[in-house]
């Protein structure tokens, strides 16, 4: 008996030890807190989990594994097997999803924009620039058109944008520039700080990020329709670790993305309806900029800068006039 009793405890060890091997677990970079950036991730590791029945995890860490300007970085040499960067934090390593942080783009909803996001990202160019950094572009984190806060008297005419300090990465900082404001391109996590220590005099993000960012606190104003453009935030997975999953974890990955955006998309929505009332809450007055310094915005902006970028994209050998052509061919069915 002690013989059979033996031989049961050590199959038992065995199925044990064999099922703790091949359960998967992927740690996840991102930063700031959880909050409507994040929810589409956060789904997602609930719902891989669940369709594995716990055999595939993901842990997510805010911050603890990488700066959000390291993530590509962290995912190429294999320190993570997922991360959440923004393209404007370092633009030459990902050239080719620029183009969806061209300034007055036209994307209105954030339906459009994980439709245009969704069509870059499945682009040839796109897929084997990110293999440079031994990334896959897995989903896109869609976010509505940026306005800025700011403290002080409200800028609503373009002549007053001139040498106004704003944190504007990427397209938005290019069309800010334009019209002769002095961008700098502070991280998320540092605008807070820029705002208070006087470093910027205005912050250009989405609405979750005035929020959870805290530049809401510090805000006067708000401009309700500048609407110059918005930043493009992917989440991408390490190559090697997405080939090295099983048919099955693959297939728990890759279903979940259209819920995970979904479940995303109704969790901003929400905070985009009780949006009014939180600048209310806070003090902050509403800034209508006038359709005449709309189009002035425009004019000096938005052909000028894509036009620049169409041409500096095709003297690298990318495809930038084709890029550009399927963003607005992509807005175009989306609406049909």
């Amino acid at each position: 008996m002690k013989h059979i009793t033996a031989k049961l405890l050590t199959t038992a060890l065995a199925v044990t030890f064999a099922s703790e091997a091949m359960a998967t677990e992927w740690n996840v970079s991102v930063w700031g807190k959880r909050r409507a950036f994040t929810e589409h991730v956060e789904k997602l590791a609930e719902l891989v989990s669940e369709k594995t029945g716990g055999e595939f995890t993901m842990n997510i860490s805010y911050g603890g594994l990488s700066k959000n300007r390291e993530n590509l970085d962290g995912i190429s040499i294999g320190a993570f097997e997922m991360a959440q960067f923004c393209a404007g934090y370092h633009r030459d390593k990902n050239r080719v999803i620029t183009v969806l942080e061209l300034p007055f783009l036209g994307v209105n909803t954030l339906e459009e924009e994980v439709a245009v996001s969704s069509a870059v990202y499945a682009h040839p160019a796109a897929a084997e620039e990110m293999e440079q950094w031994n990334a896959k572009l897995l989903m896109t984190s869609p976010m509505p058109q940026y306005n800025i806060v700011g403290t002080g008297e409200p800028r609503d005419a373009l002549a007053e944008f001139k040498d106004m300090r704003v944190r504007a990465t990427g397209g938005i900082g290019k069309a800010f520039e334009a019209v002769g404001a002095v961008p700098t391109s502070v991280t998320a996590t540092e605008a807070y700080q820029a705002m208070e220590s006087g470093v910027v005099d205005t912050v250009a993000f989405a609405q979750h990020a005035h929020l959870a960012f805290g530049t809401i606190n510090q805000a006067e104003w708000w401009t309700a329709n500048l609407n110059p453009g918005t930043v493009n935030c992917p989440v991408v997975v390490n190559i090697d670790a997405y080939e090295a999953l099983s048919d099955a974890e693959r297939q728990a990955l890759d279903s979940s993305i259209p819920e995970a955006l979904d479940h995303y998309l109704a969790n901003y929505g929400t905070l985009l309806e009780k949006w009014d009332s939180v600048l209310a809450e806070k003090g902050v007055a509403k800034v209508e900029i006038p359709e005449s310094e709309l189009d002035a915005f425009r004019a000096t902006a938005a052909d000028p800068i894509r036009d620049a970028w169409i041409k500096d994209m095709e003297a690298q050998g990318l495809p930038g006039q084709e890029l550009y052509d399927l963003v607005q061919d992509t807005l175009k069915k989306s609406r049909m």
